[in-house]
């Protein structure tokens, strides 16, 4: 329990702080919009990445269990 509450505590701590220097202004943003056009092209070539990654894993994951079914299956079949 102790660290579970540790945990929430320094996870919300550095927020608030963040929360704290942009409300008092110190934070300026002043990125126009090539720099957003350029940040969204980024967000789409990494999204483009993870979906096949994504779908690779779960291709593997879904062998791995079909062979171990299938060498279940065997040795179950040789043991009767």
């Amino acid at each position: 329990m102790r660290a579970l509450i540790t945990t929430i505590v320094g996870t919300l701590l550095p927020a608030t702080v963040m929360a704290a220097s942009t409300a008092s202004g110190m934070a300026e943003d002043t990125s126009g919009i090539f720099v957003w056009v350029f940040l969204g092209f980024c967000a789409m070539i990494v999204v483009a990445q993870v979906i096949p990654a994504v779908l690779l894993a779960t291709g593997m994951v879904k062998g791995i269990v079909s062979i171990a079914k299938h060498e279940t299956a065997v040795a179950t079949s040789r043991i009767s």
